[in-house]
């Protein structure tokens, strides 16, 4: 069973999916099952180039992600912010040569986020 907000991709196509709404069915494409993506927290030397860090600049928040390069051969494709409710969810779709940066509504307190390299996967952390 998928659980709200559980990211897949197709191993095959590149296809990444978001469950929207979970169901007890198995996610397929391309024929094949689906690879839940698992978020990474580590701290460690490569996970400080991927972790999205929250911080308030000019009494506005951003989600971060610099340490990260934005090239055409490995990028940060997306970064995801949700209240600990997974009630409201905020996204942004990078490119490469973006800056890895979100603003985000200050109002939410509690926030979790993700970001999505595309070579390195999914990466997390919250602010409680």
């Amino acid at each position: 069973m998928t659980k709200k907000l559980e990211i897949y991709k197709c191993e095959i196509c590149g296809n990444i999916i978001q469950v929207l709404i979970p169901g007890e069915g198995e996610l397929v494409c391309c024929g094949e099952k689906m690879k839940k993506q698992e978020i990474q927290t580590s701290r460690e030397e490569i996970g400080e180039k991927h972790m999205p860090e929250i911080e308030i600049r000019d009494d506005k928040k951003y989600v971060t992600v610099n340490k990260h390069p934005m090239s055409e051969e490995h990028y940060i494709q997306f970064i995801e912010v949700t209240d600990k409710n997974k009630s409201k969810m905020y996204l942004k779709y990078l490119s490469p040569n973006d800056k890895a940066e979100f603003k985000i509504p200050k109002c939410m307190d509690e926030i979790e986020a993700v970001s999505y390299c595309n070579i390195h996967r999914l990466w997390g952390n919250k602010n409680d």
